[in-house]
């Protein structure tokens, strides 16, 4: 009816969900967190605990949590993953001798209840260096084609740069409104 009308006009009051940003140390994640704030990037420091920013997006409030990477702090990974709506994993693609690493560290996370059929986006992260494995290698690496329980996506970026970052958020907009549906 026309309340409904009226709603539409006025905009549906926005929705806030929580993204977990997760990755080995090193890997970006603090850079991409600033990157999607739009903020600075030339200063980052270790993240040492984690981080939490809201970003506004497609009309949406994401609250984006950046846990830190080190060794030591992973073990506390599952206690920041309870009512997670997307999980957004970053990979260093330059930093190939921490692969198989980083690939078992994702597949743990995968199994987690918490996370169960929760979409995933990897960031294949510093695509501007030479050096960088290209993100359907790192897919075939990780065994993201046996994911069969979850949408996900592999984006090549620069967190640096920005480049790749805003289609990897068209991909989680695309997410979001197919669960609306």
């Amino acid at each position: 009816g026309l309340l409904s009308v009226i709603q539409r006009l006025k905009g549906s009051p926005e929705q806030e969900l929580r993204i977990v940003l997760l990755g080995l140390d090193n890997a970006g994640k603090t850079t991409l967190l600033k990157r999607l704030a739009s903020e600075e990037v030339s200063t980052i420091t270790p993240t040492q605990g984690f981080n939490i920013k809201s970003i506004h997006s497609h009309g949406f409030k994401l609250n984006v949590w950046d846990i830190g990477g080190q060794r030591s702090i992973r073990p506390y990974w599952k206690k920041y993953l309870g009512s997670t709506d997307l999980l957004i994993y970053v990979i260093d693609s330059a930093d190939q001798k921490r692969f198989e690493e980083t690939g078992q560290e994702l597949a743990e996370l995968t199994e987690e209840e918490s996370l169960t059929g929760v979409p995933l986006l990897v960031f294949a992260n510093k695509q501007d260096l030479v050096t960088a494995a290209p993100a359907a290698e790192i897919a075939e690496g990780l065994s993201l084609h046996t994911y069969r329980d979850r949408e996900w996506q592999i984006q090549a970026c620069s967190a640096l740069s920005g480049e790749g970052v805003q289609d990897g958020m068209n991909w989680i907009s695309s997410q979001i409104m197919n669960r609306k549906k």
